[in-house]
């Protein structure tokens, strides 16, 4: 049997940031933006010292499956295989990215309040 990670703990520690960081979002780049950092932080705590991803490392994806887009340098790391396979960070991935492809939707359907925000 094969034994099975959890990263739910550093899922709840980023949590709250990242629900106030999407709350926050004026734009559909500002929501692209937060996921991505939200994400980097995560990322950067699951493979701790082997590899710091960057911003460009996962990106939001709206309208695509799976929602989000991992690098190929995360997707060719050594260890980036046994975690993928035997934890739950792909599940994860997949909430944080349903969250913010919602506040996505939200604010492309109402572009004039994004717009009217900016021009403040």
């Amino acid at each position: 049997m094969t034994k099975q990670m959890s990263y739910t703990k550093i899922e709840n520690d980023i949590l709250p940031k990242f629900r106030k960081n999407m709350n926050l979002a004026e734009s559909t780049e500002d929501v692209k933006k937060f996921f991505s950092y939200a994400m980097q932080e995560l990322l950067g705590r699951v493979f701790s010292d082997d590899f710091m991803p960057t911003y460009d490392d996962i990106q939001l994806q709206p309208g695509h499956s799976p929602p989000y887009l991992l690098s190929d340098a995360i997707c060719q790391l050594e260890k980036y295989t046994a975690i993928w396979d035997h934890s739950d960070l792909a599940e994860i991935l997949l909430r944080f990215a349903k969250m913010a492809n919602h506040r996505y939707d939200h604010l492309e359907k109402k572009p004039e309040k994004t717009e009217a925000k900016i021009r403040m």
